[in-house]
């Protein structure tokens, strides 16, 4: 067996680990809800419960390290997690330094996001591409953006947290304190709240019944809305709309080769995308209009895919960017331009 990489995806509602070969391949995967109101150090054990059953599952597995993606706000190089809205108790944790003292094996902490678009660009779909911009749609929206075959990192680690640039000047006030932000208009949760708002309990509607009549979720409009309601597919034509807006802000930010848009609100992805390219060719300028935006193809094994790789392919960018070539020069990337080109 080849070496592999003791990965998790660290989140607010579920802590999801796996062990993983250079090619991407998944051996073993295991999963738990997150303690995430316990403090860090129970969440920590929980990392270690995890990876003690991933490792009886395969236990003559050589293991070269482990790749940890954890929310943001966070430093990769010092290895610290600095404050996560969705975990409580967590304050300046020195996660690198605690894993490796306890395994012994050198540990790498990446941005879930990030760590997101590093598997998408290598073994999904951004694979053969030069650069990408990854963006998670779903209770919140989140980001990362890969550059010259690098993660493009910013000041300690910070940079695009694209679901805080303001997009508008109206709407909910954002968790941040901020009104207008991308993620306060454009996240699942905020379609589910616009849903929410235009219905009402025991009005009989698509939307209130798939709820039980309680708060309509995005799942809830996707659902619909792929059913032929018409107030559902209202909400997903203002849904694209305000994708739209923050992927043109995206275009003119990075010039990346493409736009990959994961997430649960993905599942909805061929209802939104040509409103989404519609709303491109209105507002980028010429030169961004072709710059495909296509649907993640790893699911939630992105971001552990790409915590691996942190490990497995660590110090050999020239190696990734050649074999991002190779997939470009056979017709990869164009494989993935046909499916998400805009129409002319």
């Amino acid at each position: 067996m080849s070496k592999l990489a003791l990965a998790f995806d660290l989140g607010g509602t579920a802590l999801r680990g796996a062990l993983v070969e250079s090619d991407g391949s998944v051996v073993a995967h295991a999963s738990a809800p997150t303690m995430a109101g316990a403090g860090s150090e129970a969440v920590i054990g929980q990392i270690i419960a995890l990876a003690g059953d991933l490792i009886a599952q395969s236990p003559q597995a050589e293991i070269a390290g482990i790749g940890v993606g954890a929310p943001g706000p966070l430093d990769p190089k010092a290895g610290i997690v600095i404050a996560p809205p969705t975990l409580a108790g967590w304050h300046d944790v020195p996660l690198i330094d605690i894993l490796g003292q306890h395994f012994g094996l050198p540990v790498r902490l990446e941005n879930d996001a990030n760590a997101a678009a590093l598997g998408e660009w290598r073994f999904g779909a951004g694979r053969g591409s030069g650069s990408l911009v990854f963006v998670t749609v779903s209770t919140g929206i989140g980001g990362g953006v890969v550059a010259d075959g690098h993660i493009y990192h910013g000041r300690r680690g910070l940079a695009a947290e694209i679901g805080h640039m303001t997009i508008t000047g109206e709407g909910d006030r954002c968790f941040c304190g901020a009104v207008g932000c991308f993620e306060a208009v454009a996240s699942g949760t905020a379609l589910g709240r616009r849903a929410t708002r235009l219905t009402a309990a025991g009005d009989g509607s698509q939307l209130r019944r798939l709820s039980n009549d309680g708060d309509v979720s995005a799942r809830h409009v996707v659902e619909a809305a792929q059913a032929g309601d018409a107030n559902a597919l209202e909400l997903i034509e203002a849904e694209a709309r305000w994708l739209g807006i923050g992927f043109t802000n995206l275009l003119h930010l990075y010039s990346p080769d493409l736009i990959v848009m994961g997430g649960g609100l993905s599942n909805g992805f061929d209802l939104l995308a040509l409103s989404i390219a519609a709303v491109v060719q209105q507002r980028a300028m010429p030169a961004y209009r072709d710059v495909p935006i296509v649907r993640a193809e790893l699911g939630d094994r992105a971001g552990l895919i790409g915590a691996a790789s942190l490990i497995l392919w660590e110090g050999e960018p020239g190696l990734a960017l050649a074999m991002a070539q190779d997939d470009k020069d056979s017709g990869a990337t164009a494989d993935a331009r046909e499916r998400g080109r805009s129409p002319d």
